[in-house]
C-alpha cells in the first residue's frame, strides 16, 4: 500500500528514479500517494560528480533520507548519499516485506477487497504493529492474543491469522536441556512417567511452542524447545524442567536440570 501524507524529515524512503538533469535527481516515492522529491547534485554522490548519470540511472529503486519537507511548495528534498549500505539494506528489506504484507491482505479478504476496507483494516494493523508485515508476523507467531487489541472484527482476526500461517515464515530458535529424574519407590516408572508429563506442559505450552521430551539414556531424558526468540525458548525450557522437577520431588525422587548431557560416573 501507499501511504497519505507525507514523509518526515530524517525518514528514510525507497523511491524510483525517474528523471535526471544535471542540477539532480527526480524521484517518484514508492511508500507515499502521489509524492515526488529531489535529490540536488550536491546530495547523490560524495565528491566532485561529473555526470550524474555515473551514479544513477532512470528507473533504478534508490533509498533516500528526507532533509526538508515543504507542503506548502509540494517539494521534498532528499540525499542519496546520505544513506550508508547496512540502512540501504535494511530499508529495501522492509519495503519488500510491506509489499508481501499487502498481497497477504489480499489474500485475506479477496482480490475484489474494497478500498474503504482494505485501508481500515491497514491503518488497524499499522496503528497496533507500525507495519503490514509485523502484524501478520505477530498474527502467524501468536494467533488471536496478538491482534485481539486491534480495532478489527473476530472475522477479519480469524481471515488474518489463517492468512499469516499460510504465508509467513516465522523465524524460531531452538534450545535444549536435560533432566535426570529417579525415584526409589516401588512406583518409580510412573514416577518418572508422571514428570515427564508435566515437563510436556499438559496444554499448557503456548501454541507459538513446540516443546517435545525424549529418553536419551537412564536417567536422563531431554527436552527440547522451538520458539520465535531466544528468550521465549529459555524460558519455556526452564519452565519445563521446573514442572519435571517438581513432580519428581513430590512423589519422592530427585531431579535435576543441566544444559549439557551428563555421563554418569563410578
Amino acid at each position: 500500500m501507499k501511504y497519505e501524507g507525507w514523509p518526515e524529515q530524517g525518514e528514510l524512503v525507497v523511491g524510483k528514479v525517474d528523471e535526471i538533469e544535471d542540477f539532480g535527481v527526480f524521484i517518484d516515492l514508492e511508500e507515499y500517494e502521489d509524492k515526488r522529491g529531489l535529490a540536488h547534485v550536491s546530495e547523490v554522490a560524495s565528491g566532485w560528480i561529473k555526470n550524474v548519470r555515473d551514479h544513477v540511472s532512470e528507473g533504478q529503486t534508490v533509498v533516500a533520507k528526507v532533509l526538508d519537507v515543504d507542503e506548502s511548495s509540494q517539494q521534498i528534498d532528499l540525499s542519496i548519499k546520505d544513506v550508508n549500505d547496512h540502512q540501504r539494506s535494511d530499508k529495501i528489506q522492509e519495503w519488500k516485506n510491506e509489499q508481501k504484507a499487502d498481497k497477504w491482505l489480499s489474500l485475506a479478504f479477496g482480490e475484489d477487497m474494497d478500498d474503504e476496507t482494505f485501508g481500515r483494516v491497514a491503518n488497524a494493523l499499522l496503528s497496533e504493529f507500525g507495519s503490514l508485515y509485523d502484524g501478520f508476523e505477530q498474527a502467524a507467531i501468536h494467533g488471536k492474543e496478538a491482534l485481539e487489541p486491534v480495532d478489527l472484527s473476530d472475522d477479519e482476526r480469524d481471515r488474518i491469522i489463517e492468512t499469516a500461517r499460510e504465508n509467513v515464515s516465522v523465524p524460531y530458535v531452538t534450545v535444549t536441556g536435560y533432566v535426570q529424574l529417579e525415584s526409589p519407590n516401588p512406583s518409580g516408572v510412573d514416577d518418572v512417567r508422571g514428570a515427564l508429563e508435566a515437563a510436556e506442559g499438559d496444554g499448557e505450552v503456548p501454541d507459538e511452542i513446540d516443546l517435545d521430551v525424549t529418553y536419551v539414556g537412564s536417567p536422563e531424558y531431554r527436552i527440547r524447545v522451538q520458539a520465535p526468540n531466544y528468550k521465549t525458548a529459555e524460558d519455556e525450557l526452564e519452565a519445563a524442567a521446573d514442572r519435571a522437577i517438581t513432580s519428581i520431588d513430590e512423589a519422592g525422587g530427585t531431579g535435576t536440570f543441566h544444559r549439557d548431557r551428563q555421563t554418569d560416573t563410578e
